[in-house]
């Protein structure tokens, strides 16, 4: 046998060559890293008012620093022609939006002196290049046009005590010339997800479009900002809004908290808010402890929807709803989902009386619809397979004109359109001779009972030129979460098929806490975290070794990150059942996760009490209290930037192994946060993870995986 790093290196180099050399007798090119990386990645359509168009982005990755570029495109929304670029710009564009009357594009983008994304105007009737409207000090983003197409509604960042653009302007510019550094809080949170928050806040602004540039700002000097909780809906980009004009244009509505600073002692619901277009108090409209976010306004003007999260104490992963109000606004809410025991992720209106929505189910993410005035949920297209996300509707389109994106686990995110028969047509198929080239199988599933008696869901993904009569290794893979799900669908961070393509056969079993299988079955995770859901991917592997004579039950590994990272290193904690083990962002307990995150309520109500009432439960619970059972061989990864499970957890993790003597390997990514987003770090990342598993597990026949 070759001597142990001899091993890596060849193992990583046959799995992640950019070579495309197709093997004698095979009749598709081995999936590297290049090939899965390098694809064009599609994003959400947003379809013109009238119907004929559909524009979206695209960005093409690169392994160079700052190298994707990422450009609008626009396709016919009947299919009748190929998309095509519609940018250019040197700096990625995003947010299109359209115009009522369907001329015109607002986008933001950086380009030429901006120093942050500014709001660009293009005439896409007439022609010629985008020109800036604003100049926001801080940066502009998620551009709305008013019904009359005169007015560009946008969110942006102020400075405290700001009161317009150009006071903004000064105070932004003073915070960059200040000597001192120094962060200073009274409040939480003090970090969202690879960032420090500071002291601005999110504002509402206007411009007109045949104006001076101008913006104003809609919110400066109300009460509502001035409140010491005022934020807006929490996202991975920061506060958002989620603005939209009133039919009539005379207002807006938007989402926010006033109880933002409470977020370390209790749950932070967000309610929507009336603003006059003018400027004004803005007016709260909703009440209670649920959370509603996402306003749309019905495109006959008769009413709003939103999003409606759970109310219930215990369901703190937000179950949502699909929701709507009459307009004007009268108070009275009717709940469209309930009874409907999938949460409701993203939907559009359409001028036929539907809601269209998508839901995790089994695997899969699913179209449904609703109509408007009530009724039953039935699903609006094929589910059998895939995923289905950025589901848009045309508002003023004759027919239903209805898009979204579509991908499965072997062909990449595309744009399609629903027919009203359910058939989804591909608008766009930039990928698809590139994925069809691929020595890559559509994944298999199967069912088992949990340990809580509930049926289970779980994916394989077959190595490439799998053969039924041979044996192959196996790793389990579990998905972050909890509230999440494996789907028929492409991840670069955590893909099936380039974990499995150095000769592994990956298992990816559901447990309790994840989505897709009803609120029951997510909240079965309740004061119990990791045991449960640990059993459950030991009943998941078992069935699979069970059900199926190609799995060597003698070599298998498991992987996971973020929830997944932290039930690897309860793995570490609690069984010798695998060779090896690969954790990225893990816990090495709940107290420390709860302590250094920037969310931590959520897992008081996980536990039932705080840790210094009930430290018997939270320790029972936490790898690092067991850390004299360590003694599988584990590979921890991290991002130093990562303040969702921060880095001091994967410390403690391997000064535990190094403590016990177990065998480790500790990847430390200085540039990256939460994930591995980087090209050359994911491509390193694969290598490392594929060159440990084959130390461990080998190859097919057991033997060394080198040639």
């Amino acid at each position: 046998m070759k001597p142990m790093a001899t091993q890596r290196l060849l193992l990583a180099c046959l799995i992640l060559s950019a070579s495309s050399i197709i093997a004698v007798g095979a009749a598709a090119a081995p999936l590297t890293h290049e090939a899965l990386w390098l694809m064009k990645r599609v994003g959400v359509p947003v379809p013109s008012p009238d119907g004929r168009w559909v524009v979206f982005s695209v960005t093409e990755p690169s392994y160079e620093e700052e190298g994707d570029v990422t450009d609008l495109w626009v396709v016919p929304a009947d299919g009748h022609a190929a998309p095509r670029r519609l940018t250019s710009g040197e700096g990625g564009e995003s947010d299109p939006a359209w115009s009522a009357d369907s001329r015109w594009l607002a986008f933001t983008a950086t380009r030429g002196e901006d120093e942050k994304n500014q709001v660009y105007l293009l005439d896409f009737a007439g022609g010629g290049e985008a020109v800036r409207l604003t100049n926001a000090p801080l940066g502009a983003r998620q551009p709305r046009w008013s019904p009359d197409g005169r007015t560009i509604l946008f969110q942006g960042a102020v400075r405290p005590g700001a009161v317009d653009e150009e006071s903004n302007r000064a105070l932004a510019e003073e915070w960059e010339e200040r000597k001192s550094k120094v962060r200073v809080y009274d409040t939480f949170p003090i970090r969202r997800w690879d960032s420090w928050l500071d002291d601005t806040s999110t504002h509402l602004f206007t411009v007109a479009v045949d104006g001076d540039g101008v913006a104003r700002d809609l919110l400066a000097a109300t009460d509502l900002v001035a409140a010491t909780g005022f934020r807006g809906r929490g996202s991975r980009s920061g506060d958002d809004l989620d603005a939209v004009w009133s039919p009539d244009g005379e207002s807006i509505l938007f989402v926010a908290t006033t109880e933002g600073h409470t977020a370390a002692r209790s749950r932070v619901s967000t309610h929507v808010y009336q603003l006059p277009a003018a400027g004004g108090e803005p007016v709260r409209l909703t009440s209670g402890e649920r959370s509603f976010t996402s306003p749309v306004f019905r495109p006959d003007g008769a009413g709003v929807c939103f999003s409606l999260h759970d109310d219930r104490p215990d369901v703190y992963f937000a179950h949502r709803n699909l929701a709507c109000a009459g307009w004007p606004w009268n108070g009275e809410i009717r709940n469209l989902t309930d009874g409907f025991d999938r949460s409701v992720r993203d939907f559009a209106l359409a001028p036929d009386g539907s809601a269209y929505f998508t839901a995790f189910d089994g695997g899969r993410v699913k179209l449904h619809s609703v109509p408007l005035a009530g009724g039953e949920v039935v699903p609006a297209a094929d589910g059998e397979s895939g995923a289905y996300g950025g589901v848009a509707v045309s508002s003023r389109a004759k027919g239903t004109v209805l898009v979204a994106n579509w991908q499965s686990a072997t062909r990449p995110q595309e744009v399609v359109r629903i027919d009203r028969d359910g058939r989804r047509a591909f608008l766009t198929e930039l990928n698809t001779e590139t994925a069809a080239a691929l020595d890559w199988q559509p994944l298999r599933e199967f069912w088992f009972t949990n340990g809580k008696g509930r049926r289970s869901h779980a994916f394989m993904a077959l190595p490439p030129g799998f053969d039924e009569s041979q044996k192959y290794p196996v790793l389990v893979l579990i998905h972050g979460g909890h509230a999440s799900m494996w789907r028929d669908a492409i991840s670069v961070r955590w893909n099936y098929h380039l974990l499995a393509s150095p000769g592994f056969v990956v298992v990816a079993p559901e447990y309790r806490g994840s989505v897709g299988h009803g609120i029951d079955f997510t909240l079965d995770i309740l004061g119990d975290p990791l045991r449960g859901p640990a059993e459950d991917i030991a009943l998941g592997l078992g069935e699979a070794l069970r059900r199926f004579p190609f799995l060597d039950g003698e070599r298998v590994a498991a992987a996971g990150a973020s929830y997944g990272g932290h039930l690897v290193n309860w793995l570490e904690a609690t069984t010798d059942r695998y060779r090896c083990l690969v954790g990225h962002a893990g816990l090495a307990s709940l107290d420390m996760q709860w302590s250094t995150s920037d969310v931590i309520y959520h897992r008081e109500l996980m536990m039932g009490a705080p840790f210094w009432e009930s430290p018997e439960a939270w320790l029972d619970q936490s790898p690092l209290a067991r850390a004299g059972s360590f003694k599988t061989p584990l590979l921890l990864s991290v991002g130093e930037s990562d303040y969702r499970v921060p880095l001091n957890n994967t410390i403690a993790m391997w000064s535990a192994l190094m403590r016990m003597n177990v065998p480790g390997r500790l990847l430390v990514w200085p540039d990256e946060n939460h994930w591995v987003m980087k090209g050359e770090n994911s491509k390193v990342f694969y290598q490392e993870v594929a060159a440990w598993l084959g130390d461990c597990l080998g190859t097919t026949d057991g033997a060394d995986p080198t040639p």
